[in-house]
């Protein structure tokens, strides 16, 4: 390189180091320049997974009283065997009618939905009541141990405005048997 530069008149020296500074720019420029922000862009990563990893190690420092909540919520629900629920809801509904006086023209068939804590059952029902009777049938199921709620109503004056005639769907929330009573229940049960 030494020779090449040797040879050269002082004038194409300072064009070659010219092109050649040139060049090195520009590559700079091309490969270099956009990642200057990458530092600073690793550092926020790193900062943002060492925050989540000191969240994940504080919710599992907390799993224990977790478990201990969750048995404990499970432990407060009203059991009631999976076989009897839909009698269950289906009784429930009736009873609270017949002291509230609200007529039950007619009942859909129940659905059941299920996730992984609750068993959900719905029934669609048609009423005949007067604003007060429907009002306390409404209220005493809401507030029931049975975990019944409204899910949708429909109100509609009857043809001589006496009464109302009510769509009403009703959704009923059982607690799933959890894996420890399923495993009690199967070995208690003689085979």
């Amino acid at each position: 390189m030494k020779k090449f530069f040797a040879q050269l008149r002082p004038l194409e020296r300072r064009l070659a180091v010219a092109v050649l500074v040139v060049l090195f720019l520009v590559l700079n420029y091309i490969f270099v320049w956009p990642h200057f922000s990458d530092w600073s862009d690793l550092k926020y990563r790193l900062a943002e997974a060492r925050r989540k990893q000191s969240l994940y190690q504080s919710s599992i420092a907390r799993a224990g009283n977790y478990r201990v909540l969750v048995t404990k919520m499970e432990g407060e629900g009203g059991a009631v065997a999976p076989e009897d629920q839909a009698i269950n809801f289906l009784r429930t509904i009736q009873s609270q009618s017949t002291r509230s006086g609200v007529g039950i023209v007619s009942m859909s068939r129940q659905l059941t939905r299920t996730n992984e804590f609750f068993v959900e059952l719905t029934q669609n029902i048609n009423v005949v009541a007067d604003d007060q009777q429907l009002v306390d049938f409404l209220y005493k199921l809401g507030s029931d141990a049975s975990m019944i709620r409204v899910h949708d109503l429909e109100l509609q004056p009857d043809p001589v405005h006496q009464h109302l005639n009510a769509n009403i769907q009703l959704i009923a929330s059982y607690q799933k048997a959890s894996a420890s009573d399923n495993l009690k229940n199967s070995t208690a049960q003689p085979k």
